[in-house]
């Protein structure tokens, strides 16, 4: 697991050049937020999670459990996913919006590609708006 790194990952670096390329500013890892979210819109009061399918348990083709260590990585996913939520609420309490966009929103046979244009619409369309959350896609895909 040292290997795996919370920050600049690819899926994160495809929003954020998708994004920066439309204008879009932003701050990376707020550490004074809660949860530290991935991009930070103080303009529009909101903030962006760029949530990795296996580690904060979405629900779709890449959500599978390892074989081995079972109870270790059960409790480790099911720990991930509580802190979201707080996270989630901690925010929203605060005021902030709170968008999530899942990994395989933009991934292809498993290598990352770049965001569709139909979700960039959906995603600065709720930049834009006064809605509290997006999450995107809405429903695992199988």
């Amino acid at each position: 697991m040292a290997s795996i790194h919370g920050k600049n990952t690819s899926p994160e670096l495809v929003v954020r050049k998708a994004l920066h390329s439309l204008g879009y500013r932003y701050r990376l890892n707020v550490k004074k937020l809660p949860g530290s979210p991935d991009l930070v819109f103080p303009r529009f009061k909101a903030v962006l999670f760029v949530h990795g399918c296996f580690w904060h348990r979405h629900g779709c083709k890449y959500t599978y459990s390892p074989k081995s260590n079972t109870e270790f990585w059960n409790k480790k996913f099911s720990q991930n996913v509580e802190r979201d939520k707080a996270c989630i609420n901690d925010l929203q309490s605060r005021g902030w919006r709170v968008g999530i966009i899942w990994e395989c929103e933009f991934r292809k046979n498993g290598k990352p590609m770049h965001l569709k244009s139909e979700s960039l619409e959906i995603l600065t369309g709720w930049l834009n708006s006064s809605e509290t959350s997006i999450i995107l896609p809405a429903a695992p895909t199988p």
